[in-house]
């Protein structure tokens, strides 16, 4: 019998056990926003992660233990993750935690992180501040969003284009992901046509679009979340603003490009993760999303996938006994492996992880193309 999904609630947050759910003996712990803003690409990077522990599982775990997950909603509230993160390392135990999303919710579990030396692998976020310096107890996956707002303004510059605006959610991301814009701005010998911000509770674009339509911007680099970005987006859209847009990789999910309807094609979103069969990881990922009915394996899947293999390779090289603190060990000595074409490390003084950074476009027909 294939592995399933479990689905239960606990109290007012929506608790969901995916991998094997009976029994397991290796518990991991994640919380991220099942509900709320960030939900369509949650959706999608939990299952691209699902895909390969069940597999791991399927095999008999990593030591002749299971693998399981348990998944707390946080709605995308930096407090009610703070809350979650606690729960699961206090009252379940778990020997790390694993692909958090949001930066601010990310940046605000660092405290417990430290108190209970537990581990966190994969946070779907690329803020820098969880880079440098370095995060003991943060093991990064996925590249910088500081790269990848460069690539994208040096990409913009490379075509021309001089008059670039930035709308950036007002938080720790919003103000990470700028201060790369306008670094790539710099390099390019160009400075912002307009700087916007919004509320990341409430985004409101009415004040922002006519600011944008004063700078007559070429190019809008949009940096947010989930809703509030299809909305600016939207927003831009119905004000007749005809200028490329662009936003990044958080947004990188098939559920994204669904939400924009009509308004997605021609969207350029930035990739931390190739899209190529060359790679073997994509293959990979591919064979096992094929073998369960999955015909498109979005961006998001593939960052899980990448993720949930970096966790699996540190279980197996604490030697049989995944405590919390070999957990760590395991990671601060992880070098040069190979998840498929892209080579990670880590030391006591680095865990950026990947640095793999490219641009994308939504096609007519709502796919990430090159």
């Amino acid at each position: 019998m294939a592995p399933s999904t479990v689905y239960r609630t606990a109290g007012a947050c929506a608790l969901a056990l995916w991998g094997i759910a009976a029994q397991a003996q290796i518990l991991i712990g994640q919380t991220v926003g099942i509900t709320g803003a960030v939900a369509a690409t949650v959706k999608e990077s939990t299952t691209g992660a699902q895909l390969y522990i069940d597999a791991v599982n399927a095999r008999g775990g990593v030591g002749g233990e299971k693998i399981e997950i348990t998944t707390l909603d946080d709605k995308f509230d930096p407090k009610l993750t703070a809350a979650n993160a606690r729960q699961l390392i206090e009252e379940r135990q778990v020997v790390a935690l694993f692909m958090t999303r949001g930066t601010p919710h990310t940046e605000g579990i660092i405290p417990l992180l430290e108190q209970y030396g537990v581990p966190l692998v994969g946070p779907s976020t690329g803020a820098m501040v969880l880079h440098t310096p370095v995060r003991r107890r943060v093991f990064n996956v996925r590249a910088p969003y500081q790269r990848e707002a460069e690539r994208a303004m040096a990409h913009l510059g490379a075509q021309g284009m001089t008059r670039v605006a930035v709308v950036h959610v007002d938080d720790s991301f919003g103000a990470d992901g700028l201060e790369g814009a306008q670094k790539g701005l710099g390099a390019a010998k160009l400075q912002a046509a307009a700087i916007a911000k919004f509320d990341r509770s409430k985004p409101d674009f009415s004040a922002i679009v006519p600011v944008l339509v004063k700078a007559q911007a070429q190019a809008i680099l949009i940096i947010g979340s989930g809703t509030a970005v299809v909305d600016g987006i939207k927003a831009m859209k119905a004000a007749g603003i005809g200028a490329q847009i662009l936003t990044l990789s958080n947004n990188a999910s098939d559920g994204f490009v669904k939400l924009l309807g009509e308004q997605a094609r021609g969207v350029i979103v930035s990739q931390v993760m190739p899209q190529t069969f060359s790679y073997a990881l994509v293959k990979e990922a591919a064979q096992l999303a094929k073998a369960r009915d999955i015909a498109d394996l979005s961006p998001a899947m593939l960052e899980g996938f990448a993720s949930a293999k970096v966790l699996v390779e540190a279980l197996r090289r604490t030697g049989g006994k995944p405590t919390r603190e070999h957990i760590q060990s395991a990671l601060e000595g992880m070098r040069q492996f190979d998840l498929g074409g892209l080579e990670i490390s880590y030391s006591p003084s680095d865990h950026t992880g990947l640095n793999f950074s490219d641009l994308s476009i939504i096609s007519a027909s709502g796919k990430f193309r090159r």
